[in-house]
């Protein structure tokens, strides 16, 4: 039975076996499918037409995913370790809906979140290793939170004063009726989106506005450098062993089980 479980395992979680390189892109066009279904049946004129045809097709996709996720369930040392992680969670709030539809009158409106499922071809890729990019720019960014925290907050002082200036130069007659109605400009005029539903009159604030639109093209390398320099700085540390199961990359050479989540280690380098 356990032979099983791992034959299982190694099927789903990884990619290294013919099965689950085939798995992986099955699921991946079944992911695609049940998503183009759902925009699909929001479009009122092709939801009245092809309800059956769309009903029909979300049942088919909610049970090859329900299986899939008592699969997973079942192949791992500890359940909990998938079932409470995010790809877990996400793939669970993917199938409720639709057997909630089933039980709660009304609840038809809930089904707008099985377009997370397109989130689990994020997890697919991964595990196929074609986002590897991906890991490093998430623990780029998360490395770098405490900069980009201060660097927005810096951002959000020079536009809470220069909204306040806008709003004593031009006042209501311009549109600008109230300090955060003026500091909205000012975040639309520095980001460089300028919807236009508000521009100063005076030659004072549009020289204002001025500044603010260089000072918006000047700011918008500064994130990027800072995530920048931490990807650098990571891509030249060692790679480790990944567990194919919760993703913890800090696994030992020598180590059997993962540390984190208790699953065998088959993907040991």
């Amino acid at each position: 039975m356990s032979i099983i479980r791992d034959r299982i395992k190694v099927i789903i979680f990884g990619t290294d076996s013919r099965g689950g390189k085939l798995f992986d892109v099955v699921l991946i066009i079944t992911i695609i499918l049940s998503i183009i279904t759902v925009l699909l049946d929001s479009v009122a004129e092709y939801s009245q037409r092809y309800e059956t045809l769309f009903n029909n097709a979300e049942w088919i996709f909610t049970i090859l995913f329900t299986i899939e996720y008592l699969l997973r369930i079942y192949c791992i040392r500890l359940p909990t370790s998938y079932i409470f992680s995010f790809f877990g969670i996400i793939d669970f709030l993917a199938l409720i809906p639709t057997y909630l539809s089933m039980i709660l009158p009304g609840a038809e409106v809930l089904t707008v979140i099985r377009v997370l499922r397109v989130l689990r071809v994020f997890r697919v890729l991964k595990l196929v290793q074609f986002m590897g990019e991906a890991d490093l720019l998430m623990k780029a960014m998360l490395a770098s939170r405490r900069k980009i925290f201060v660097f927005l907050f810096s951002v959000m002082n020079v536009v809470i004063i220069l909204g306040s200036v806008m709003y004593l130069i031009e006042g209501e007659v311009a549109g600008f009726t109230s300090i955060p109605r003026s500091i909205y400009w000012a975040i639309v005029t520095l980001t460089t989106v300028g919807y236009g539903d508000i521009s100063p009159m005076t030659n004072l604030g549009q020289s204002i506005a001025a500044l603010i639109m260089i000072i918006g093209y000047s700011i918008i390398a500064i994130p990027t450098g800072i995530v920048t320099s931490e990807i650098n700085f990571m891509s030249k540390e060692p790679e480790k062993i990944e567990c194919i199961v919760c993703g913890d990359e800090n696994q030992n050479d020598d180590s059997k089980f993962c540390s984190s989540c208790g699953s065998k280690l088959t993907n040991q380098k």
